[in-house]
């Protein structure tokens, strides 16, 4: 640990690792077909013989608390190294929330003016962190979805040309991140023992990053994408519907997920998702958001798929302050 820092920017990244099976999940937890009834989730001291071991890596230890801290970090500073960003630039990124924080964050600490464009529905507490540090939000309307914010972003570019957009659903910048480092980091956590790695898709900047790492190290793990029921894209359900799950299910497919990489896609109901989160929180002292509910409980799908001897790895976004006016609170 360092003690002593230059900047907050020094604290992102190397987050640790935590088994999450000390939790004894009986089968109304592990039922693939989002079954709703009662779960029974009880604390006990050892894993259930019948699932595989699962690893979460704490994302929401991150400064600004999430995971998005690694890739506004790295794609501000690799824009710096190519000179697309200069001291009177202002940037401009459309986003649903841990993006803006972690931008906002960046921006604070290097100087720049900042620009979040998201959509209205959107917690509150994230608008009140990113303009806590500094940054404009613009709102855009909910029947909108995603695709306006980032069309107005683009529209605002091509205005003014000191605009610097960090397009972080297409910038290879953040798929590079968590190759270079969040990728490594599990890799070495686990000692290489890793058969299936889950996260959620929003950006697909962790998920692409992750299996990249591991492919390069010759692992052959199962790469499963976590995507909302309601906003099934990737399973081939276009029907874009809400959710409640914040950060993953856009209603598009980002650029820079290369689906051929993807193993396999579970599903997860904003209703599972939410109170799994819930069950963290106060069963196990995890103070986490809902995507990290729903990351868990398509973990534990993939657990019970492999079976003993196995380990699962996922990740658990961000914090749950962001959270007090959604579902995760009601």
């Amino acid at each position: 640990m360092k003690e002593i820092i230059n900047s907050v920017l020094d604290c992102i990244g190397q987050t640790p690792m935590i088994p999450i099976n000390l939790c004894r999940l009986d089968k109304t937890c592990l039922r693939p077909d989002g079954h709703r009834g009662r779960q029974t989730c009880r604390m006990g001291r050892s894993q259930p013989k019948s699932i595989a071991r699962i690893m979460a890596k704490l994302e929401f230890i991150n400064p600004s608390g999430s995971v998005k801290d690694r890739i506004a970090k790295h794609i501000i500073e690799k824009a710096e190294r190519r000179g697309d960003l200069k001291k009177d630039s202002i940037i401009v990124e459309a986003s649903s929330g841990n993006t803006g924080i972690g931008l906002a964050m960046v921006a604070a600490a290097k100087g720049y003016r900042l620009i979040i464009i998201m959509p209205e529905h959107m917690s509150k507490e994230r608008v009140k962190i990113m303009r806590a540090l500094g940054a404009k939000v613009i709102l855009t309307p909910k029947s909108g979805g995603f695709t306006r914010p980032v069309q107005k972003a683009e529209a605002m570019a091509k205005r003014n040309p000191k605009i610097f957009l960090p397009r972080q659903f297409s910038n290879p910048d953040n798929t590079e991140v968590h190759r270079l480092t969040t990728g490594r980091e599990i890799i070495r956590q686990c000692h290489g023992k890793i058969d299936a790695f889950v996260a959620g898709i929003g950006t697909g900047g962790t998920l692409m990053g992750v299996a990249e790492a591991l492919r390069e190290k010759g692992i052959k793990a199962k790469i499963v994408a976590v995507e909302p029921s309601e906003a099934a894209i990737l399973s081939g359900e276009v029907e874009m519907c809400s959710h409640h799950i914040a950060g993953i299910g856009d209603g598009f497919i980002p650029e820079i997920v290369n689906e051929h990489k993807i193993d396999q896609v579970v599903k997860v109901n904003s209703l599972d998702a939410v109170k799994m989160a819930k069950r963290m929180i106060t069963r196990l002292g995890l103070m986490v958001g809902v995507s990290s509910g729903a990351n868990y409980w398509a973990a534990c799908q993939v657990a019970r798929q492999l079976g003993q001897g196995k380990t699962v790895v996922t990740v658990l976004p961000d914090r749950m302050e962001r959270y007090f006016s959604t579902a995760l609170f009601k």
